[in-house]
């Protein structure tokens, strides 16, 4: 079986503490990137030289510089994954992946997930589960399989082509819609569970602290369509993870504070249709078999992890 060609494209704006690990994970690679472009947006504290020196080695690594920015949000990271592509879209290749700058993974990592888009030509992405420091790896029982976690995400390039890229969204969620906007198009998505990649830093803290996140992470999970049922059900389970209660409660509070308000929302009528679907139906499957291991889980908070601006 012929393994697929593949690019990279890795946002990063000041991950010095991090990202020489994962820099050093893909040049272990056994099968490596025809190109990785690394755009550091902004960076201030030592990771242009790093990268730098990286690249110098290994003539596949690029380091593309964005200007500085005051603000700090998601749109922006899409704005540096797209000044990324354009250093590759005129090269010829099979998948291209979103690669965060703070994990690290295995020397078959890619070409295991490589090997899943040779094998299966429905499928449109692919990734696996990360595992934080703390040795804590995501429940399948509560998560969607077809999700594939924003700390990797491995397109193939005619689906990524196809959703029309990242949407630049400040508010965030736009690894999420690229997951079910793939779904909408008719590919499969897929987390394969026989690997997982090691993530540096706990989600959604980058710039707060566990319980403001957890509201945030409300207020997105409405901006992106979740149906309100599947949220009471997500934030009573968050309610049993660390911080305990806190957590479920700030998750909700978030949520329903951006429904009484009417918060706009940045995605189409039809994509929220399919996306309130798709959670009724895994919802139902999980509460007729709530204690067996199934496929397909119900509300958890890495339907949307590891994404960060």
């Amino acid at each position: 079986m012929k393994i697929p060609s593949y690019v990279l494209i890795t946002p990063a704006r000041n991950e010095a503490r991090s990202i020489e690990l994962t820099i050093q994970s893909v040049v272990s690679q056994s099968a490596r990137p025809l190109k990785w472009v690394i755009v550091s947006d902004g960076s201030t504290d030592g990771t242009d030289d790093i990268v730098r020196r990286h690249a110098s080695d290994h003539p596949w690594i690029e380091l593309l510089r964005m200007p500085e920015r005051t603000e700090r949000d998601f749109a922006g990271k899409v704005g540096a994954f797209r000044a990324g592509m354009t250093r590759v879209q005129d090269r010829r290749f099979d998948a291209v992946g979103s690669l965060d700058a703070d994990i690290t993974f295995e020397p078959d990592y890619f070409e295991f997930l490589l090997g899943k888009l040779a094998a299966d030509p429905a499928l449109g992405l692919v990734g696996t589960p990360f595992k934080e420091l703390s040795g804590e790896v995501y429940d399948y029982r509560f998560v969607s399989i077809e999700h594939v976690s924003g700390a990797c995400q491995l397109f193939r390039r005619e689906c990524f082509e196809a959703i029309g890229g990242y949407v630049p969204i400040k508010g965030g969620g736009i690894d999420h819609i690229a997951v079910i906007s793939c779904r909408m198009k008719g590919w499969k998505t897929r987390t394969f569970l026989e690997k997982v990649c090691l993530h540096h830093r706990h989600m959604g803290t980058a710039q707060v602290g566990p319980i403001a996140a957890r509201f945030k992470l409300g207020k997105k999970d409405y901006s992106i369509g979740n149906h309100p049922l599947w949220e009471i059900f997500r934030s009573a389970y968050q309610m049993t993870r660390p911080p305990v209660l806190l957590g479920g409660v700030a998750l909700g509070a978030g949520y329903f504070t951006a429904m009484l308000r009417r918060d706009q929302r940045p995605v189409s009528p039809e994509f929220v249709a399919f996306h309130r679907g798709e959670q009724l139906a895994r919802l139902g499957r999980f509460l007729k078999k709530p204690f067996k291991k199934p496929n397909h889980g119900g509300p958890s908070t890495s339907g949307q992890q590891c994404e960060r601006a």
